[in-house]
């Protein structure tokens, strides 16, 4: 019977050390594409959406205030999995008190299943949209699919069709070159911000960092930066083999610079789409992604409506697999369990089963009074509370010397990690004032 991974197959060109001199693009983008990918979740889409359609150009400046300070983020959770082999929670256990790990991970996992559900429905509505058809047949379809891929699907075939559907965010692009936009307005709102500070902004800044800086894509690209240490057999540990440094972090900074840079302009993509659309229309409220797709219709015509339907499907195929295995590597990781997608099922029962149980808890809101988009604002708070404390304990850990060895966090990317967390505190209290 074939592995679920094959072993023979290295993403590491050969090289006297570890790198290639001349990479191929595919094996050098990998989790930092799929981390940026992921982010544009079909709940990225409809805040996003509703940050054009309520103020226009006038909130694009916040991806690029976003694009440097999540591009550190990941990089340093990237650099954390690869040099010591251990994801973000497996480290936390490891150096940092039980109750605290325990705290962070329930705390996760129900935001990551409040998100899923959110997903999954939203996902649903816009295959309503373009087929007709049951909204709940799609549910239970796409979370077939979703489930079904991490844990039948064979890991280096799994990161190949994550990798592919990331083309989908082209869609986007696609729709903003369909409708008529103010480039000179658009771009000028890329630096100078247009709308007063008020509580409905100040709640959609919040919103827009929240779902760019989520700690589900820390976890994430950690714990894949480790399942390659352990299924690619020339890599190894950073503390371990100090001469791969070189060329893996600068595959990590390359892979996530990418990844983070298509996650920003396919959120302004979408961000200028409804602003030109929507918000020149008139309509300022949109709590969906597939809302944001319905109401192009009579604007931009039915193929904008169905591209960015479509797109919407797309990106929920990449999310809810990342949402859900995002919890179970931390939930495996902080109770020692066997984890990785690259791993048989039998070998590692309870961490795939994790991955289907957060699915079908994320299937079962969208079948009781508790609307997931409803309770998207309680994932958001959750997630603003573990954000904070969860980047400064990741920033210390990465400069921890017993932890990272020779290859401790300084410099450009240390300043630019403490800026992030102080930004996402501050993003965080704002929240907690705006909410009353």
């Amino acid at each position: 019977m074939q592995d679920k991974v094959d072993r023979s197959s290295d993403q590491v060109a050969p090289s006297p050390v570890v790198g290639p001199s001349k990479p191929r693009l595919l094996q050098v983008l990998g989790p930092g594409l799929i981390t940026g990918a992921s982010d544009d979740d079909p709940s990225g889409i409809a805040t996003y959406s509703q940050a054009g359609a309520q103020f226009g150009y006038g909130l694009n400046w916040t991806l690029l205030l976003t694009f440097p300070l999540m591009s550190a983020v990941q990089i340093i959770s990237g650099r954390i999995g690869r040099t010591t082999g251990r994801g973000l929670a497996g480290n936390l256990r490891q150096y940092y008190p039980n109750w605290l790990l325990q705290s962070i991970v329930l705390l996760l996992l129900i935001a990551n299943i409040i998100n899923i559900g959110a997903d999954l429905g939203a996902m649903a509505d816009a295959t309503r949209l373009v087929f007709g058809g049951p909204v709940f047949l799609y549910v239970l379809l796409f979370a077939a699919v979703s489930a079904g891929l991490q844990v039948f699907l064979q890991y280096t075939r799994y990161v190949a069709v994550l990798k592919w559907l990331a083309l989908v965010l082209l869609s986007y692009v696609a729709t903003l070159f369909m409708v008529k936009v103010s480039w000179g307005e658009a771009l000028t709102r890329l630096i100078v911000p247009a709308n007063p500070w008020s509580k409905d902004s100040l709640t959609t800044i919040v919103a827009v960092f929240g779902t760019t800086i989520s700690p589900y894509l820390f976890f994430w690209q950690s714990s894949q930066e480790a399942e390659d240490v352990r299924e690619v057999s020339r890599r190894k540990p950073l503390v371990r083999a100090p001469e791969q440094g070189e060329w893996a972090l600068g595959r990590i900074q390359l892979d996530t610079l990418a990844g983070m840079a298509v996650s920003n302009l396919i959120a302004l993509a979408i961000m200028i789409t409804a602003a030109a659309t929507l918000h020149a229309h008139g309509v300022t409220n949109v709590e969906t992604s597939a809302q944001a797709a319905e109401a192009l219709r009579p604007i931009a015509g039915a193929a904008a409506e169905t591209i960015f339907a479509l797109g919407v499907i797309g990106t929920g195929l990449m999310a809810v697999p990342v949402l859900a295995g995002s919890a179970a590597y931390a939930i495996g990781e902080a109770r020692k369990w066997p984890v990785g997608l690259a791993r048989q099922p039998m070998e590692a029962k309870a961490f795939y089963a994790m991955v289907v149980v957060a699915t079908v808890l994320g299937v079962i809101l969208n079948f009781t009074p508790v609307n997931p988009i409803s309770a998207l604002y309680w994932s958001a708070v959750i997630n603003g509370i573990v954000a904070v404390p969860l980047m400064a304990i990741m920033m210390l850990l990465s400069a921890r010397h017993e932890v990272m060895g020779a290859f401790t966090v300084n410099g450009w990317l240390k300043g630019l990690g403490w800026a992030a967390t102080a930004v996402m505190a501050l993003a965080a209290v704002a929240m907690v004032v705006t909410s009353f």
